[in-house]
This record gives C-alpha cells, structure tokens and sequence, in this order.
C-alpha cells in the first residue's frame, strides 16, 4: 500500500491543453507571422521598465538615482547606468525592427545602434524639457512646497517622463516601444499620453488621473490641463476598402498659454487658440479663437445656435 501523500487538486489534462494551445499559436503565426520564429520575437516589456527606470536615474541622479548617490559620482553613476541601459535599449529595437522585416540582419543590426545612438544625443534635450515641466506644475500648484517635492511625488510628471521618452522613441521609427514605455506610465498615473502626441514645453498636468492625449495632438507652451480632460478625435477616417487609415491627423491642437479644466473633452481636429479657457464639463467640437473663455453654458448655447 503506497503511503506517497495524494498530491492536492485533480489530474489536469495538461497534454490537451498544451496541444490546443500549439494549435491555437500555430493558427495565428499562419495567418499573421508566415517566417518561422527563432526565440522571443517582441520587446519585452519588463526590460522596458527596468530600462526606463535606469534612464529617470540618468537624467535626474541626486534625485531618482540611486539613494547613496553623492554629487562628486554624478558623471560616473550616469555614464555608467547609461551605457548599460542603451545597451540594454539597443536590443529591444532590434528585436522591433526584426519583428516588422521578417528577421534579423546586418544591415538592422546597424540600424539598431543609429537609433539607440540617436535617441542618446536627445537626452538632454529631454531634460531640459522635463525641466520646464516641473517648473510649470512648481509655479501652477500652490500645493507644491519644492520642485523636489512635484519631481518625486507628481503623476503627471511621471507621466511626462515617459511621454518625453516615448515620444522620442516614437519619432525615431520604434512605435511599439514608445508604446510600451507610454503605457507603462498610463498603468502607474492613469494618464494616457500616446507617443506620438507633439507637447511642447511646460505643459502641467494637475491630479492627471483620466488625462487622455490622442496620437496627433499637438499640445503648444505652457499649456494646464485637469483630470478627466480628454483631446481625442470625433471620427476615423477611412480608406476605399473601409479601412481605418493610421496616423491621419485627427486630434485636437492646442495652443500656448491655454488653460483645459476637469472633465472637457475636446473633440476633433480643432484649434484652441492662444490663452483660451475651457472650463469644466465642456464638451467642445469647435475651434475656438485666441483668449476666449468657454463654459459649459455658453458652449451649449452655441451648438444650439442660440448665441
């Protein structure tokens, strides 16, 4: 008689599931992947993390480096977190480039080390913008005790450090990438900036929770926005065969010194000029000229033609 301990739980059909399960990824590679895979095809959205959490170090060491960091280390502690990191980023796009050409070559590999090389050099153009970033939630909140205090504890900064990432990687022609890196910030702050949204310098994003920034947005200098605020599209293209055509601009413009507040949405490829007001709960499908001040109540009175 055994006296083996019966192992909790039943017989799982595990030949089944793992043969259905091969079938199930063999389908799919038919129709959508027709060369065969060689190992892990896509970036890796762990490594991503990793290497986005090195490059905040990078950019901000005494303050979202390493705890033990030291001031006379500074140069040494990013150059040496730099390298690993770019190096570490260099792979994740050339897994991309493989994925979208059908496999790996000299001449991607090569490509591969030019964008990670190019993104590098925009590093510190990305600081300086993420500079302007803090000083504008600094200046804007008077809740905010230090510029330390918005860099550490602010979404939306957090936010805007993935988006100057993202949007860079985006540019550079790796959009799976920068969309990761976007979303992992989305999953953090509940701010969904798409990478390829243009924001120029500036732009304060208070509380952020519910903050939605379309692909093509184009968002000028020093520009607020509330929680809840979405800048999405009223319609999608299409193309002959009832495609939805990419990338077709169809997100809202937003020029300098404007001021969107808690729960607009704002809709289409309009243009809310210089200085203009939107105020809370407006639902805004119109461009609407430089200095004007849009409330709930006039803006419906205008889409009933009253006004």
């Amino acid at each position: 008689m055994s006296t083996a301990p019966k192992r909790p739980g039943g017989d799982w059909p595990l030949d089944d599931v793992v043969a259905g399960l091969r079938a199930a990824r063999q389908a799919w590679r038919d129709h959508h992947r027709p060369h065969e895979p060689r190992g892990r095809e896509l970036p890796s959205t762990e490594l991503l993390d990793t290497i986005v959490q090195g490059l905040r170090g990078v950019l901000f060491p005494l303050r979202l480096g390493p705890p033990t960091l030291r001031p006379e280390a500074e140069d040494y502690y990013i150059g040496h977190t730099l390298d690993t990191q770019l190096q570490a980023l260099r792979q994740q796009v050339l897994l991309e480039l493989s994925s979208a050409n059908g496999g790996a070559s000299e001449d991607l590999a090569e490509r591969a080390d030019q964008l990670t090389a190019d993104f590098a050099r925009e590093l510190p153009t990305i600081r300086r913008l993420l500079d302007a970033d803090v000083l504008a939630a600094f200046q804007g909140d008077p809740a905010a005790r230090s510029v330390d205090e918005v860099l550490l504890c602010y979404p939306g900064i957090t936010a805007m450090i993935h988006h100057r990432l993202a949007h860079q990687l985006y540019t550079l022609g790796v959009p799976l990438l920068a969309r990761i890196v976007a979303e992992l910030a989305h999953s953090r702050t509940g701010i969904d900036i798409h990478p390829g949204a243009t924001i120029g310098p500036g732009l304060f994003i208070d509380h952020g929770t519910g903050v939605v920034i379309g692909e093509t947005a184009v968002i000028g200098e020093r520009v607020r926005i509330y929680q809840a605020v979405t800048l999405g599209a009223r319609s999608f293209p299409t193309d002959e065969q009832g495609q939805i055509r990419k990338g077709a601009p169809r997100h809202p413009v937003v020029e300098d010194d404007v001021v969107i507040y808690a729960g607009a949405t704002i809709l289409g490829r309009i243009t809310l000029g210089k200085g203009a007001v939107i105020g809370g709960n407006v639902w805004l499908t119109r461009s609407v000229e430089p200095g004007s001040h849009i409330s709930q109540a006039n803006s419906q009175s205008q889409a009933a033609g009253l006004v």
